[in-house]
């Protein structure tokens, strides 16, 4: 797949969860007017959340893809981070705000009323999200975009979501207790605390520069030292750019091999890497086997010191 054509997918997919999100606000909010449930006001919220979300990362996304400039030479990719920290912000936001209804629903019980007009919306919105989550499962597999699936693991929690919705309103109105509405409410507010604080950590990972997880650089190391010449490694040091990965390693060669020699080597390398992860930046620097010198491997096996 094409480059522009990964970017147009990341951005689709972008437009697309915006759209559906403002369809879910415009229906909710009729709902909740037409029942007065907590639980379709927690879902409406949910949705405003959802639709802020979806904006920020839809500009987080647009800016992140942006090649590198004279201002910004390793590039734009950390604006998905920045855009994954201001979601966690609406997110615990507005479980703070529902929290507070729903314990004030619970003081003060009140009826809720046309149920099957809060089922009927909340079944069209596990329909629209459900045809979304497809779409966005379809453009992570093609373009591995690391915003688009955060996206799409959030709208997955959504079908629980609208899911206990329905089931609070049932339950109201088969056994006329009104207790349920803001209970479910309380528990969908957990729900989204939970969700916003992996999100920040996440987007807290990327920002922090992070190394990859162990198995990726095990992976990393197992590609480099698989190539015929390479006679060792050392100082691998990897993060992810929002978009992709930056990987960095001293490659040992020998030391009788010409300049032009431990080159075409290097770039076998490179090679082979940017093959295993696409749209990484791979920056290797050359040293003859043997050379004893001071290391970064060596700095943090003696817990930082020197």
């Amino acid at each position: 797949m094409s480059e522009s054509h990964a970017h147009r997918l990341r951005r689709y997919a972008t437009y697309a969860s915006v759209s559906v999100s403002l369809t879910l606000i415009l229906a909710k909010l009729a709902a909740y007017l037409t029942t007065d449930s907590v639980s379709i006001l927690s879902s409406l919220i949910d949705s405003s959340t959802d639709m802020l979300a979806s904006v920020v990362t839809l500009l987080g996304v647009r800016t992140a893809l942006r090649p590198p400039d004279e201002a910004h030479r390793f590039g734009h990719g950390k604006a998905e981070a920045l855009a994954a920290l201001a979601q966690a912000a609406f997110i615990g936001g507005s479980a703070l705000f529902l929290t507070i209804e729903a314990v004030r629903r619970l003081i003060t019980p009140q009826p809720v009323g046309e149920g099957a007009v809060g089922i009927a919306v909340m079944l069209l919105s596990i329909l629209l999200t459900a045809g979304l989550i497809t779409f966005q499962r379809h453009v992570v597999k093609a373009t591995g975009s690391v915003a688009v699936g955060a996206d799409r693991l959030h709208y997955a929690g959504d079908l629980l979501m609208n899911a206990a919705v329905i089931l609070a309103i049932l339950l109201t109105g088969w056994t006329g207790i009104g207790a349920f509405d803001p209970l479910f409410g309380l528990g969908i507010a957990a729900f989204l605390l939970y969700g916003a604080r992996n999100v920040a950590r996440e987007a807290l990972n990327v920002l922090m520069d992070r190394e990859l997880p162990e198995e990726e650089r095990e992976r990393i190391a197992a590609l480099v030292m698989a190539q015929p010449d390479v006679a060792g490694m050392h100082d691998l040091r990897t993060r992810s750019s929002g978009v992709g990965a930056f990987i960095e390693l001293h490659l040992e060669l020998d030391p009788a091999l010409s300049v032009a020699g431990a080159h075409d080597i290097t770039d076998r390398v490179e090679n082979r890497l940017r093959g295993a992860f696409p749209g990484a930046e791979v920056l290797i620097h050359q040293e003859p086997a043997g050379l004893q010198d001071e290391r970064l491997d060596q700095r943090i096996a003696d817990g930082g010191a020197g």
